[in-house]
């Protein structure tokens, strides 16, 4: 079976299931429309820790735990980790795992770093590589907000078109063993930049991406935004999810009601307040493995489009006035028996 069709899509012949998945969040998170379906809510940003960044590692650690509890499964039973984060030289990946003597690699695909770690794993168990990978990601409200713009204890405002970082951590365990919801598609995203400079408007850097992307899945595999129970993008917030169908309408193509995104999920933005909406790779990781694939699980949901975006901004390029190039992987995610 030829695995590339088109230009960028690649089938798998051998789908991996994802076995099992967990995540992890905070106090505005437990406050959210989603708090049900997260596995742990803590009321405590620090999560016991003293630093925030600490915080983060501990939230991977504790969410790569229980999918591995879930599973049935010991650290020994993993090939390979995949995991990333926001923080520079991805430290909240790299210490949570000091302690788990697992094969890691490091990613960055910003707030994609979710759709990245699925696709990379899937490819590798699809090719036979290994038979239990682990993909995870997490963010940090307060750490990315003193990385990127200003620390919290400054009390900045926020503009009307910015988004709120999410304080999550989502975990998956595909396995090319055992049942569950199955990898089939993966569609791997190009740096695409439309000239956006405003660090506070993520969501207008995001959407060319997510077209590019999502247009280029619908190609390649001969179907539209109709033939998916749900077409979920990453962190692209209010303002990025209409910029995005804005995109496809001049295509003459029209993303219903079961096109959304997981920046407009996570919170409820009139009660809790969050401008355009969650951001952050914890807010698509913790989306898509808790309320996305417990849908799958229910059965309400047998066909999934996961398309996360990402920002591939640092502060060292904003302060030299550089654009914000942008992401977006995709993967289909599909109930099979």
């Amino acid at each position: 079976m030829e695995k590339r069709i088109g230009r960028r899509t690649l089938r798998l012949s051998h789908p991996p299931a994802i076995i099992s998945h967990a995540c992890i969040g905070g106090r505005h998170e437990g406050k959210g429309p989603l708090a049900a379906d997260f596995d742990e809510l803590s009321q405590d940003s620090f999560f016991g820790e003293k630093t925030w960044e600490k915080a983060e590692s501990t939230m991977q650690k504790r969410v790569l735990g229980r999918a591995l509890e879930k599973a049935g499964m010991n650290e020994e039973d993993l090939d390979f980790i995949f995991a990333g984060d926001l923080l520079n030289q991805c430290i909240g990946s790299a210490f949570s795992l000091r302690d788990f003597a697992v094969p890691f690699y490091g990613l960055y695909g910003a707030c994609s770093t979710m759709g990245e770690s699925l696709s990379l794993a899937a490819l590798l168990l699809d090719g036979g590589f290994g038979t239990t990978i682990a993909a995870m990601t997490s963010s940090h409200f307060c750490t990315a907000e003193r990385q990127y713009r200003m620390p919290v204890p400054y009390g900045s405002q926020r503009s009307p078109t910015a988004q709120w970082t999410a304080t999550a951590a989502g975990c998956s365990i595909l396995s090319s063993r055992g049942e569950g919801p199955r990898i089939t598609h993966v569609t791997c995203g190009k740096v695409v930049d439309k000239g956006i400079k405003d660090a506070n408007n993520m969501g207008a850097a995001m959407a060319p991406a997510a077209y590019d992307t999502l247009s280029a899945f619908f190609r390649d595999t001969d179907t539209g935004p109709e033939d998916y129970d749900l077409v979920a993008t990453g962190d692209l917030g209010k303002l990025g999810h209409e910029i995005l169908r804005d995109l496809f309408a001049r295509d003459g193509v029209t993303l219903g009601g079961n096109c959304t995104d997981c920046g407009l999920l996570l919170f409820d933005l009139e009660r809790q307040d969050m401008h355009c909406g969650a951001s952050g790779c914890g807010c698509s990781a913790a989306v898509f493995n808790g309320h996305l694939l417990r849908r799958m699980e229910e059965g309400s949901l047998r066909r999934l489009l996961f398309a996360p975006t990402g920002a591939l901004l640092s502060p060292t390029s904003s302060f030299q006035g550089e654009s914000i190039p942008g992401i977006c992987h995709a993967v289909c995610v599909e109930v099979l028996s």
